[in-house]
């Protein structure tokens, strides 16, 4: 293949990854025309197809399947060394993008961000909110931020934020129709608010310990929410217990507008960490970003 034809391997590559026209262009800064007519004359002169096409999804043939694991890794080192050169400027510079939780979000990300950023105007940062455990790698993050104990074995995992506990809370109000649970398995007799995972597709199954047996009880209620904000103001609003990060409520405990319960089956657990291949050559603002985040207690 030619050399100036690396521009439309990289297209190619492009969409097939993003199995869409319109996402691989909006990536590439090009109209979703210009990229279909590349992909097109990429076709031609290899003298197959290699996408799929209909009106709703985009995929790649047998033929685009091989040409994708072939040249994705080394279009991808190409990449990853001219990102490298960045290094020689005084100033780092680039976009780091981040898969993490809503929680680790709010509580941990952000806060930290909002005083590192300013000292490095050319760095931006994207910051992509969810619950699965998305695989970074395949989805072009550089890193995602996940409790400790559920970080693959093959990452690098940094910690960001200190131990963390869970807590069962409710209303005052709630409380008042209700005698509050004694033990964990008491919860099956009360109204809970849910959480709904992407991963399995189903209902958080709420963890306790007790003498470093691990008890998980499945509750049942009026409402099942995908967002821990909302569970948070369904408790306030009386709607039953929940169960979430100890530093979400905190507050709302030290004003007595919740209630806790359970505590003693909330042991710390290892909080967030950054996590990320090793095997990947990262930019400097990726560096500055790591090192800024890193958890020193």
């Amino acid at each position: 293949m030619a050399r100036e034809n690396l521009n439309d391997l990289a297209a190619f590559l492009a969409v097939a990854r993003a199995r869409s026209f319109t996402r691989a262009a909006a990536q590439l800064g090009v109209s979703q025309s210009a990229l279909s007519q590349v992909v097109r004359d990429l076709e031609a002169r290899v003298g197959l197809r290699l996408l799929t096409r209909t009106t709703r999804s985009v995929a790649p043939t047998e033929a685009g399947e091989r040409l994708l694991q072939e040249i994705g890794p080394h279009l991808d080192g190409i990449h990853a060394g001219l990102t490298a050169l960045t290094a020689l400027r005084e100033t780092p510079a680039g976009t780091v993008r981040i898969n993490a939780d809503e929680h680790a979000v709010t509580a941990v990300l952000w806060p930290a961000l909002r005083t590192i950023l300013p000292d490095y105007p050319d760095i931006r940062v994207e910051l992509v909110t969810d619950f699965g455990m998305t695989d970074i790698v395949a989805a072009r993050f550089d890193a995602g931020v996940r409790l400790g104990e559920v970080v693959a074995k093959d990452m690098v995992a940094v910690p960001i934020g200190p131990d963390m506990r869970m807590a069962a809370v409710a209303s005052p109000a709630y409380f008042a129709r209700r005698p509050p649970p004694r033990t964990p398995q008491d919860l099956t007799g009360h109204t809970c608010i849910n959480l709904r995972l992407p991963t399995h597709g189903g209902l958080y199954a709420w963890e306790f310990e007790e003498a470093g047996r691990e008890i998980r009880v499945r509750v049942e209620g009026q409402v099942v929410f995908n967002t821990v904000s909302m569970i948070l103001r369904a408790a306030l609003d009386g709607f039953g217990i929940a169960y979430l990060p100890q530093d979400m409520v905190q507050a709302h405990l030290d004003r007595g507008e919740l209630v806790r319960v359970l505590e003693a089956w909330s042991p710390p657990f290892p909080g967030y960490h950054l996590y990320y291949p090793s095997r990947r050559q990262h930019a400097p603002a990726f560096a500055v970003l790591v090192e800024a985040l890193r958890y020193r207690g």
